[in-house]
């Protein structure tokens, strides 16, 4: 095991790693993991400012649940001991803290397509990445999470997005596009160089607080998602796994998302010490917006401090 410092605006953060058997290793949580017993994930209350807009209602399943969920994410300024059921995020393992605040959107505005990292916005704003394989429905979570149609492109050719697109939010924080990854049909032409181009915007942002990494909650977990949250984690970029699709019913011979992200998670396990923050979504029905916009607060609040 060894320990590394990963950047949080002016403030550093410890994040241990654990390298398994296999070559790779991937991150764990930079905080805390109570003791306690398996907080109820249905249940959510939270005296702090949120969304004005409640999710649609939804009948989603939530994975019931695991003894793994018990690992939640504890963000700062709370200990384990004080955490409760009515702290955790439902469809998620993350817990609110006082740095949670008020998660309206009242603006939003494109600023920039990049080409190259070195091209994107100079300033100091906090940012999100949201980072997906291709046709994971990325631009459609940013849609939803923005309450504006088509702020960002959707299409149902993979591989749509082949630039870095920075929006600004609020005046105060950027929600960043970038070029999906594994889109095999897209023309060669249209391809990006994923290693040398989305992985150069990675070593080079100093503002970036998180990425939010997309999976497809609808079929069975892949190994280029695995693939990729392990170079992230060699490079220290914190990251949230955001489920999408999350309304998809089962299939013919498939299986539900809540079995797929249980799945999933038990591949994690494998290499994660502690599992990092998590969240189940729907650009459909409006699941999970109101609870990640919160979590990014968070995160961000405790950043900009």
């Amino acid at each position: 095991m060894m320990t590394t410092m990963v950047r949080s605006g002016a403030v550093k953060l410890s994040l241990q790693f654990q390298t398994p058997s296999s070559p790779s290793f991937i991150p764990t949580l930079p905080f805390s993991i109570p003791k306690t017993p398996t907080p109820s994930l249905f249940s959510f209350r939270h005296p702090r400012s949120r969304s004005t807009h409640a999710s649609k209602t939804t009948t989603t399943t939530l994975p019931p649940p695991l003894s793994f969920q018990s690992q939640l994410f504890i963000p700062p300024g709370i200990q384990p001991d004080q955490v409760d059921d009515s702290m955790v995020l439902p469809g998620s393992n993350i817990a609110v803290g006082p740095y949670a605040g008020d998660s309206r959107i009242k603006d939003v505005e494109f600023v920039k397509s990049s080409s190259r990292a070195k091209d994107c916005p100079k300033d100091d704003r906090p940012e999100f990445a949201v980072l997906g394989r291709s046709n994971v429905g990325k631009s459609s979570l940013i849609n939803s999470l923005v309450r504006k149609k088509e702020i960002a492109l959707t299409s149902k050719k993979p591989g749509k997005t082949q630039l870095i697109n920075h929006f600004l939010v609020n005046k105060s924080w950027y929600l960043v596009d970038l070029p999906g990854y594994g889109f095999a049909k897209a023309p060669e032409a249209a391809k990006t160089d994923w290693s040398s181009f989305t992985k150069g915007y990675f070593l080079n942002r100093s503002t970036l607080v998180a990425v939010l990494l997309l999976i497809d909650a609808s079929v069975p977990p892949q190994k280029i998602d695995l693939d990729c949250a392990n170079w992230l984690g060699r490079n220290n970029i914190p990251i949230t796994f955001v489920f999408t699709k999350c309304d998809k019913m089962k299939v013919a011979k498939g299986k539900r998302p809540d079995e797929n992200i249980r799945d999933f998670q038990e591949l994690i396990r494998q290499n994660y010490k502690q599992h990092p923050p998590w969240i189940m979504t729907s650009s459909v029905t409006g699941l999970g917006r109101d609870e990640l916009l919160l979590h990014m607060s968070q995160l961000r609040n405790y950043w900009d401090q």
